[in-house]
C-alpha cells in the first residue's frame, strides 16, 4: 500500500509540473537493444532524421538535453560511449549490455493548441529504462513451481542444441542422495552450456535468464540450482530439496523484485527482435520467436493509467511497440513484407492487450542503417540486393532472399515441427556499422526509428 500511494503522489506530482515518461527498452535473441537506445538518443537530441515525429516537424521541441537518472542506484546508459563506437572512423558495433542501466533525457516543447500562446515551453522526462529480454522471460517463473518448471524445462532439453548432453547427467544423478555442492555445480555449469549453446543457435526463450547475465549474483547458490524429476523419496537435505529450494529463492529474492522494482513503473515499452535471424535458423527457432512474443505479455500489465487506477492497481504499461530490427539487411520492397511476419508472431499478445486497454503495434526498423540499396541483373532476374562492409572489412552486395507473401508459409510449418524450410532459403548476414558523416543537427542515419517514437511517446509530447 506503501509503494501505490508513492506511485500514485508521483503520477500527480509529474502531471502537474514535469511529467516523467519511463520508457523501456528490451530484446529478444540478439535484436540489437543498445544499439537502438544510442540511435533513439542521438537522433532526439539532433532531430534533423526525425520527420515523422509530429511534435518536431511542428517545430514544438525547443531543444533536448541528457541529465543524470533519478535512480542513483542503478548504472548509466554509456551512450557516449556506444555512440563513439557506431561514429568512429573505422566503426563498430558497441558492446552489448548484460544488466540494467537507465538514461534520463529531458525535452522542453511548446504547447501545442489554442492556448499555446499563453503557456511557456515545458520540460518532459524522458526516463529510458534498458534491461535484457532474458530477464524479462523469467518473470514467467513467478507463479510456477519448481515441478512445474522442471517438466517443461526437461521437455524443451529434449529437442534443442545440448539438451542431450545436460539430460544424460541428470539421469545419472540420484535426487534423492545428500546434496553435495560439488554436483551441483557442475550441473550448473552443463545446464548454462546448454542454455548458452540454444541462445547461439537462434532460439528465443532460455530461461532462467540470469544463468546467461548473472551480474553480480554470478557463481551464488540462488544461481546454482538445474531442474530435477522429483525422486518416489525426498529426505530432508537431499539434492532434489535443496534444488527446489534455490529455485524458490530465485523467484523471491530475482525475479519479483525485478518486476516490483522497475517493470511494474514503465510506462511505454518497446520489445525488439530479430526476426529476421530467426527465420534464418529455422523453422523450430522460429517457433520459439512466436511463443516466446505470446508469453512476453504476460510479464506486462497492459492498460491505461489513472490517479485512481495507481493509487489502487498500480501502474500499467499504456503503449508496446513489437519491432523487428535490422530491416537494412533487406530492400525496402520487403519491408512490408518483414512487418507482416513480425504481426503475425505477435498477433496473440497483441489481441490481449488491445482487450486490456493498451495501444500496440508492430513494425520493421533499423536502428542504425548499415547498407545501400542497389539493383543488379543476375541469370536473366533483377534482384533488389543491400550492400554493405562485413565484418572482415570487405564490401558486398546481398540477396538474403524474398519473404513469402503469404506468411503462413513460414508460420504453418514453424507450428508443424518442422526441422527446414521446404520452399524457401533464407540468409542472414553480419554488416559493420556504415562509415557515418554526420551533418550538423542530424542523428545516425535509420529507418522508421522516427515513426517508433511517434508511436511510443508522441501522444505525451
Amino acid at each position: 500500500m506503501t509503494r501505490g500511494v508513492e506511485s500514485a503522489t508521483g503520477a500527480l506530482s509529474e502531471a502537474l509540473f514535469e511529467p516523467v515518461i519511463r520508457l523501456g527498452v528490451t530484446g529478444i535473441s540478439q535484436a540489437g537493444k543498445t544499439v537502438f537506445i544510442t540511435s533513439l538518443v542521438a537522433n532526439l537530441l539532433d532531430r534533423g532524421r526525425m520527420p515523422q515525429l509530429v511534435a518536431n516537424a511542428e517545430g514544438r521541441i525547443v531543444s533536448a538535453y541528457l541529465q543524470p537518472q533519478p535512480d542513483d542506484t542503478l548504472p548509466r546508459f554509456e551512450y557516449e560511449t556506444h555512440l563513439a563506437a557506431v561514429t568512429a572512423p573505422e566503426p563498430r558495433w558497441p558492446a552489448s549490455t548484460t544488466a540494467l542501466s537507465e538514461l534520463r533525457l529531458s525535452l522542453r516543447i511548446r504547447p501545442a493548441g489554442l492556448l499555446a500562446g499563453l503557456k511557456g515551453p515545458r520540460t518532459v522526462h524522458i526516463d529510458i529504462v534498458d534491461y535484457p529480454g532474458e530477464w524479462l522471460l523469467d518473470l514467467g517463473l513467478m507463479d510456477k513451481s519448481y515441478e512445474a518448471w522442471t517438466a517443461e524445462a526437461l521437455d524443451r532439453s529434449r529437442s534443442r542444441p545440448g539438451g542431450a548432453e545436460f539430460l544424460a547427467e541428470a539421469a545419472d544423478i540420484d535426487a534423492a542422495a545428500p546434496h553435495d555442492e560439488a554436483t551441483a555445480r557442475r550441473l550448473t555449469d552443463i545446464f548454462t552450456e546448454h542454455l548458452a549453446v540454444t541462445r547461439s543457435a537462434g532460439f528465443s526463450d532460455c530461461s532462467p535468464g540470469r544463468f546467461l547475465m548473472p551480474g553480480a549474483l554470478e557463481g551464488s547458490p540462488v544461481l546454482t540450482f538445474v531442474p530435477l524429476s522429483r525422486p518416489a523419496e525426498t529426505p530432508r537435505g537431499c539434492l532434489w530439496r535443496e534444488m527446489q529450494r534455490r529455485y524458490e529463492a530465485y523467484r523471491q529474492r530475482v525475479v519479483k523484485p525485478f518486476f516490483r522494482d522497475h517493470l511494474s513503473r514503465i510506462d511505454r515499452q518497446i520489445v525488439l527482435a530479430d526476426v529476421l535471424g530467426a527465420i534464418h535458423s529455422g523453422p523450430r527457432a522460429f517457433e520459439d520467436l512466436r511463443r516466446t512474443m505470446a508469453g512476453i505479455l504476460t510479464a506486462f500489465r497492459p492498460g491505461r493509467n489513472g490517479f485512481f487506477r495507481e493509487l489502487l492497481l498500480g501502474r500499467r504499461v499504456e503503449r508496446i511497440l513489437f519491432a523487428a530490427t535490422k530491416a537494412d539487411h533487406l530492400h525496402h520492397s520487403m519491408h512490408p513484407r518483414l512487418t507482416a511476419v513480425m504481426q503475425a508472431l505477435v498477433d496473440e499478445a497483441r489481441r490481449r492487450a488491445d482487450f486490456a486497454g493498451a495501444g500496440t503495434s508492430a513494425m520493421s526498423l533499423a536502428s542504425i542503417r548499415a547498407t545501400v540499396e542497389e539493383t543488379r541483373q543476375h541469370q536473366g532476374q533483377t534482384l533488389d540486393l543491400v550492400r554493405g562492409t562485413l565484418e572482415n572489412g570487405k564490401q558486398a552486395a546481398f540477396w538474403p532472399g524474398d519473404l513469402p507473401e503469404d506468411v503462413s508459409r513460414l508460420m504453418s510449418p514453424a507450428r508443424e515441427g518442422a526441422t527446414e524450410w521446404l520452399d524457401g532459403d533464407f540468409g542472414a548476414m553480419r554488416f559493420r556499422p556504415a562509415t557515418q558523416g554526420l551533418k550538423p543537427g542530424e542523428g545516425p542515419p535509420h529507418i522508421r526509428l522516427d515513426r517508433a517514437v511517434e508511436f511510443l511517446i508522441g501522444d505525451l509530447l
